[in-house]
């Protein structure tokens, strides 16, 4: 019913040189110096221009809408040297009708503003603010009369499903301004087969028997269409895939997924790529996807702000439990209070329908460098408000930061809450993550806790056979994140954790580990080419996807006479074979150790059922220098 024109090619950009140069959507004016250090990538306002021929309409009969996917992080409109809009926030979508404006030919033009102010969120954090057109630009005609367009990126369709005994069910809101038209509404089960029907603009309909959407084991979904019919014709449809489920946070238990325990073990992701920004296709989100996947993840943060509605698909469709949350983040600031409660707005309305997401989260790492505590509290406060009253289905969350109290306010605003918590890499001490969850809980018995970022920087190219806390090596950081999960296996009321981070990612103000511009905490490298040794450890902790994994590929050169060769795998049992020689065979879980006197060449083979993994060791006469982090460049405290 409705005619989409993707406008991504042949645009033109003018950047701070003033010289104006073609390019493609998506696009970003930060994507070399928002990754190589210095603090110093360009923050400002620059321009884009496209031409485009008058889409076929019927006057009076059809409107036409301009829709922005993602422009970061505002953007003023025009259309033939008229006013458009202007949108504040980077990371969401935004519409406008531009009928009336439209010419034979017509000249869009677009000023983006990733500047620097006091009103739109983030301004501080630990992360590039990339510039530009970075999501899809299109071009939408639809039916005069037509499912509200113009209400905060939203569809017009809004679907609350419940769980009543065996059935299921659905309410279907539909907003709509064509006084005297009908509308109706059927509900089509995975194989398109209709299992439910009704008309009216608020309906709640009943699936008999209904099939559950039950995270990675059976992540089934429906799909709502509701029609607008006037004198017997149909004017729009639009549709909506939904799941329908059950969840809560238990205090003491964790959580529940449909009535059974299911403890929440996952990853926080950042879209960002290296030579890319945020400028990226449905190619590099299906990557990542299919690598969070690997390691068996069954929960993903998506930090700090509204992702792509691509990637929330895809986690509807591979039973990936989301926490979505807004980039209120590190500095609370008094002028950019609406901006809070906008950006809240467009996230729960355009994502409201999304089985995945089971809660919202209000802020990050708030008290960071907030200065008027009190005018925080008060907001924090009215956007949990404003939150329940949006989608009383979802409870609120934030993410506290490390040097936030359990005792500090804003950590009690919201419904269930996380921490932000670096013990054994900011601080010494891994025990300390043992000794907090054990305080926190045995303080506030009935506050759901989880850990919302924990994690240590690895270079691939850093290693010891002696690795300790801040060397930035690949072997600390394994040895970090061996720690942690065994410490949430202990502390089973964690209602849910979150690995900082999937992927490194860009943060401008760094200088870390001999690699400016780099947050290297991730799992898996900027470019998604290297999985770290740490990767497999999730992998065996979480995935059934037999593996086996040999730690130390990329140590080659090692000085001493008998190294420790670390095997990871999810089998029962490991044999490591020596230059074709059986070193040992041992029975276990996850951990495989073996000692291993180093020859002048080493080959090495891990095999583990049918699975079997290579690595070559080189014995030399002293350390490899190339593999320590050279001195007064480990700058292992926080960010700020």
């Amino acid at each position: 019913m409705r005619t989409i024109v993707n406008l991504n090619q042949d645009w033109h950009f003018t950047g701070r040189d003033g010289k104006e140069i073609p390019v493609n959507i998506p696009h970003t004016w930060n994507n070399f110096d928002g990754q190589d250090g210095g603090n110093d990538y360009y923050r400002g306002t620059c321009h884009y221009r496209k031409t485009f021929a008058k889409p076929a309409f019927q006057a009076g009969e059809e409107r036409v809408y301009l829709e922005f996917r993602g422009v970061n992080a505002s953007a003023d409109v025009e259309l033939n040297g008229q006013r458009v809009c202007h949108h504040d926030g980077g990371y969401s979508t935004f519409r406008a009708d531009v009928t009336d404006l439209l010419a034979e030919q017509n000249e869009l033009r677009l000023a983006v503003d990733n500047s620097k102010n006091d009103t739109v969120y983030p301004q501080v954090a630990d992360f590039t603010f990339y510039g530009g057109i970075y999501r899809d630009v299109l071009l939408v005609t639809v039916n005069k009369d037509h499912f509200d367009m113009d209400y905060w990126g939203s569809e017009g369709l809004k679907i609350t499903p419940a769980v009543d005994g065996k059935d299921g069910k659905v309410q279907v809101e539909t907003f709509h301004s064509a006084d005297g038209a009908k509308v109706t509404v059927e509900l089509l089960d995975a194989a398109g087969k209709r299992v439910a029907a009704g008309a009216g603009t608020n309906v709640t309909l009943t699936i008999p028997k209904v099939h559950l959407w039950d995270g990675l084991d059976d992540p089934y979904l429906y799909t709502a269409v509701a029609r607008l019919e006037r004198d017997g014709a149909v004017k729009d449809e639009v549709r909506a895939r939904f799941g329908v489920r059950t969840f809560r946070m238990d205090p003491d238990k964790g959580f529940f997924l449909n009535g059974r325990s299911y403890p929440l073990r996952g990853v926080c992701r950042h879209q960002d790529r290296r030579d890319m920004g945020n400028a990226i296709s449905k190619a590099e989100h299906q990557e990542d996807m299919d690598l969070i996947r690997e390691i068996g993840a069954n929960t993903i943060r998506l930090a700090h702000y509204q992702h792509d509605q691509f990637f929330y698909d895809l986690c509807d469709e591979y039973g990936l439990v989301v926490w979505a949350e807004i980039p209120y983040i590190s500095s609370h600031m008094n002028n950019g209070r609406q901006n809070t409660f906008d950006q809240m707005r467009e996230l729960i309305v355009q994502n409201y329908n999304h089985p995945c997401i089971v809660t919202w989260g209000l802020s990050n790492e708030i008290t960071i460098s907030t200065k008027d505590k009190a005018d925080m509290l008060d907001n924090h406060r009215k956007l949990n408000d404003f939150c329940h009253k949006m989608d009383p289905t979802r409870p609120t969350t934030l993410a506290c930061y490390a040097m936030c109290g359990p005792f500090n306010k804003v950590a009690h605003i919201s419904d269930i809450v996380s921490w932000n918590l670096y013990l054994g890499w900011y601080v010494p001490g891994l025990k300390l993550n043992d000794l907090w969850m054990e305080f926190f809980h045995w303080k506030y018995p009935n506050r759901c806790l989880g850990y919302s970022e924990y994690g240590a920087e690895a270079m691939t190219n850093l290693h010891s056979s002696k690795p300790k806390r801040g060397d930035h090596t690949e072997e600390y950081q394994a040895i970090y994140h061996e720690y942690m999960l065994e410490c949430f296996e202990r502390h089973p009321f964690l209602w849910a954790t979150h690995v900082w981070n999937m992927y490194d990612f860009a943060a401008d103000a760094r200088d870390q580990g001999g690699e400016p511009g780099m947050n290297h905490k991730g799992l898996v490298t900027f470019d998604r080419k290297i999985k770290k040794d740490s990767f497999f450890i999730y992998k065996a902790w979480w995935s059934d996807e037999p593996f086996v994994h040999l730690c130390g590929s990329r140590y080659v050169d090692r000085p001493e006479e008998v190294t420790e060769v670390k095997v990871y795998s999810n089998q029962p049992k490991v044999a490591l074979y020596h230059n074709g020689k059986l070193v040992g065979e041992q029975t276990g879980k996850r951990i495989f150790k073996f000692r291993v006197t180093l020859e002048g060449e080493n080959n090495l083979e891990a095999v583990a059922g049918d699975c079997r993994d290579t690595s070559f060791i080189r014995k030399v006469d002293a350390p490899n220098p190339a593999y320590t982090l050279q001195k007064g460049k480990s700058k292992s405290q926080n960010w700020v």
